[in-house]
């Protein structure tokens, strides 16, 4: 059995332009240790919580690229994933190709331009510890073409998905469990929100990935002290207490603390 239901995040990584600096920053942040980087696979970097694979840290191969978190989605099968995301309007950034022994991996954009990876496992399932402390816990997707990416998504992945209650901030918010699953917060695996008139013009659509911590508001101050900066200050939530932030070299990333691993709220603007 396969280790990830498909269309579920299995795998988080950050395109730096430093990674050396980057592992200063992670490590002190989250406690993190780090592989000494593959040479074969250009500097990839793991990340390690507690000597378990979490994330990881890969140089940037052109400073034109953005510097993000990217999160990748499970599938069986990344060629017909990829031939599935042409079908329903998507792009394929990068085709799937095979790294080595560890799995095949690609690339895609989704109607509304927000790109996500796919990873195909081999020797490399993915995480070895998720929604924990100091690990990834929870992912949403930040949109402008709602209609389109909800019918791309179930048609791709076959998402199931319940739409939240209004929390009085007018923005709606749609989880998305797997294919098979019963609907709602227990059985998500993603969530879906709206970029509205509140973010600025030039916000793309994006994934932002959840690291699960003890305590948002110590990990924002370490943050700060680290030469970070705080996009959202922390706020609470019927999950938890969130914050999203930025790195010192401006990946953007949120935190939660309380309650790892169950879909937070609308970040406020």
């Amino acid at each position: 059995m396969a280790a990830f239901a498909e269309g579920t995040p299995c795998w988080v990584d950050a395109s730096l332009p430093d990674v050396e600096a980057g592992k200063r920053f992670y490590g002190e942040l989250f406690g993190w240790t780090f592989s000494s980087g593959s040479r074969e696979y250009g500097g990839y970097t793991q990340a390690y919580s507690q000597g378990r694979n979490v994330a990881a840290l890969a140089p940037k191969p052109d400073g034109r690229m953005p510097t993000v978190w990217g999160i990748y989605l499970a599938t069986a099968d990344a060629y017909a994933c990829a031939a599935r995301i042409r079908a329903h309007g998507g792009q394929m950034v990068m085709d799937p190709q095979p790294v080595g022994p560890y799995g095949t991996a690609a690339l895609a954009a989704d109607p509304g331009g927000a790109v996500f990876g796919l990873w195909q496992p081999g020797t490399h399932d993915g995480f070895e510890a998720h929604g924990e402390p100091f690990t990834y816990c929870w992912a949403e997707l930040y949109t402008r073409a709602r209609d389109a990416v909800d019918v791309f998504y179930a048609n791709v992945f076959g998402y199931v998905p319940e739409d939240q209650d209004d929390d009085g901030s007018g923005v709606e918010y749609r989880l998305w469990s797997p294919p098979g699953s019963p609907p709602g917060a227990e059985t998500a695996v993603l969530g879906r929100s709206l970029i509205t008139d509140a973010f600025p013009e030039i916000m793309p659509a994006h994934f932002l990935a959840y690291f699960a911590v003890p305590d948002c508001d110590r990990s924002v101050e370490t943050v700060r002290r680290l030469g970070g900066r705080v996009t959202a200050e922390p706020f609470d939530t019927p999950y938890g207490r969130i914050a999203v932030v930025a790195d010192n070299q401006g990946a953007v990333f949120a935190l939660l603390s309380e309650n790892p691993g169950r879909p937070p709220a609308q970040p406020p603007a």
